[in-house]
């Protein structure tokens, strides 16, 4: 049978799985139903389905629910917990985009909805079907290196794509929890999936260095559009220049008067561009993390050692930065960029490195994102690496970024129970 699938939250994020549905998964559901605080933005997508789609704004999303079997939930972070946990109480599945909430409260809300709902809720990690990290996790799973007792991992965000978090809505630590909560989650539930290990104690240090106002910088223009700047600056964002983002954000901005172009150097940002974590396993494995957002280069590197043995992954997704990103939007995809790299390491103890081949797919993230979206919408098969992710694993990844959040705030290290569901304490 059919699946009637509703979507709440209609910016840039939901593309992928409407898409998917008006594509290669058609044959597995229709979408039924447009959920948002802006009509303009649900035009933009009842234009992109090509006929008449219900559309609902948020006081009436009970009504919406009454139409659909599942719902795609892409809004704001700080408003999914309400929205999973009504459709769950409505006997419907829920596929929701990372993360899954953005603090301890919520998470506990949506587990309490979810161990008693009949419904499905999946969090979309697509990070975990990228072959690379695929390739990561049959190494450790076959024992390749013993077991593993330290994971280093350093991620790099380029003034491209670490730039756009200080102009969007994710600047709020109140809407999405910071990087730590909001892009990190990525990052921890790989950890926690690599290791199969529950997270157990959190210390970090975190601080605003480059973006905001943390460097005097002189006037600037409160946002892109009518900015002198404009064309020259590359912090400067020209949503003008791409058609999907004018349409979803300029055009629509008389509704709901956000700005999707604000300075990533003005006032407002309340979130970190600076993060380290230590985190301890119950398996006692520990991980040292950063995150920078604003480096040169994009790309990551995670080492695991073992009792046998080291395996490292290195990637670099963007080797540069090109200054004309931000004037022209589509030099932001990694799509085409050149000089992109991935190696995945193995030194065994008494053997020379071994370079391990990582087999690629088609679609983005190397194939990742059609493996995800079978998943999502025809429903996990028989997966020896267990990559579709539960709301355990959701809150998991969540809760290693509240913690860190809280550690930071307080200078103290933060425990969580013996599950990783909660913060002791709360």
């Amino acid at each position: 049978m059919s699946t009637r699938y509703a979507f709440v939250g209609l910016g840039h994020r939901a593309q992928m799985y409407v898409d998917a549905l008006l594509g290669d998964w058609r044959d597995t559901g229709t979408i039924v139903a447009f959920c948002d605080t802006n009509q303009t933005r649900m035009d933009y997508y009842v234009e992109r389905v090509g006929r008449p789609v219900p559309c609902f704004a948020p006081h009436d999303y009970g009504k919406l629910l009454e139409t659909a079997d599942a719902v795609v939930v892409c809004t704001i972070d700080a408003t999914h917990a309400g929205y999973v946990c009504a459709a769950l109480d409505a006997g419907l599945d829920v596929i929701v985009e990372k993360p899954l909430t953005v603090d301890a409260e919520s998470c506990a809300a949506i587990a309490e909805t979810a161990e008693r709902a009949p419904g499905r809720l999946v969090v979309t990690f697509n990070y975990r079907y990228s072959p690379r990290n695929s390739a990561v996790k049959r190494l450790l799973g076959d024992g390749a290196i013993g077991d593993v007792t330290s994971v280093h991992f350093e991620w790099r965000l380029d003034t491209i794509h670490g730039a756009d978090y200080f102009r969007r809505w994710h600047r709020d630590r109140a809407s999405s929890g910071g990087l730590l909560v909001h892009k990190s989650t990525h990052h921890f539930d790989l950890v926690n999936w690599w290791l199969g290990a529950v997270p157990e104690l959190v210390f970090a240090q975190t601080e605003l260095r480059f973006y905001g106002q943390a460097l005097p910088r002189g006037p600037r223009p409160a946002r892109g559009q009518g900015a002198p700047g404009l064309g020259t600056d590359p912090f400067i964002l020209d949503i003008s220049a791409d058609e999907r983002l004018q349409r979803l954000y300029l055009d629509a901005e008389h509704e709901d008067g956000y700005l999707r172009d604000q300075d990533v150097f003005g006032p407002g940002v309340t979130i970190d561009d600076t993060m380290a974590v230590l985190v301890r396993y119950a398996n006692r494995a520990t991980l040292t993390y950063s995150l920078t957002a604003y480096a040169p280069s994009e790309g990551y590197r995670v080492v695991f050692n073992g009792t046998e043995g080291r395996v490292e992954l290195e990637v670099c997704e963007r080797p540069w930065t090109p200054p004309h990103a931000a004037v022209d939007p589509s030099a932001a995809s990694k799509e085409h960029v050149t000089g992109s790299w991935e190696r995945l390491t193995l030194h065994r103890h008494w053997h020379p490195p071994e370079e391990v081949p990582i087999e690629q797919g088609g679609g983005g993230h190397g194939g990742g994102d059609r493996l995800l979206l079978d998943d999502v919408f025809r429903g996990p098969g028989d997966d020896p690496l267990g990559r579709p992710a539960g709301y355990r694993d959701g809150i998991r990844s969540v809760l290693v970024g509240v913690a860190a959040n809280r550690s930071a705030a307080t200078g103290r290290p933060v425990r969580l129970t013996a599950d990783g569901t909660r913060l002791t304490g709360t």
